[in-house]
């Protein structure tokens, strides 16, 4: 007789406590095995997907030193493009007072 199980799907959720069951509690891959019904090996691939991404664990605090650094910098061209507004506010006024002056001049 031939069945065919169906593929079992897992959550990261699921999978993220597995391992950290196997790595931190020390529960043994065949415990974890039987208990998720699949074969041992699944958990050990799911073991080396976690270390092989370990490294963006620690790229985290400088993604946020730089995500810091980025908003710092987007207030600082927010303010810089507020002045340069108002610098050119000033400028049209004075612009008009001048035309308005050489009018009453009779320069233009």
């Amino acid at each position: 007789m031939n069945q065919k199980k169906t593929r079992r799907t897992f959550t990261p959720q699921q999978k993220a406590e597995a391992v950290r069951r196997h790595l931190s509690d020390k529960v043994p891959v065949s415990d974890l095995a039987d208990e998720l019904d699949v074969q041992p090996t699944m958990i050990h691939l799911w073991v080396r997907q976690v270390l092989d991404q370990a490294e963006k664990t620690f790229e985290r605090s400088t993604g946020r030193a730089a995500k810091r650094a980025d908003d710092v910098k987007d207030q600082k061209i927010a303010q810089l493009q507020e002045k340069l507004i108002k610098k050119n506010e000033v400028v049209a006024e004075l612009m008009e007072a001048h035309v308005q002056l050489k009018k009453e001049l009779g320069e233009l």
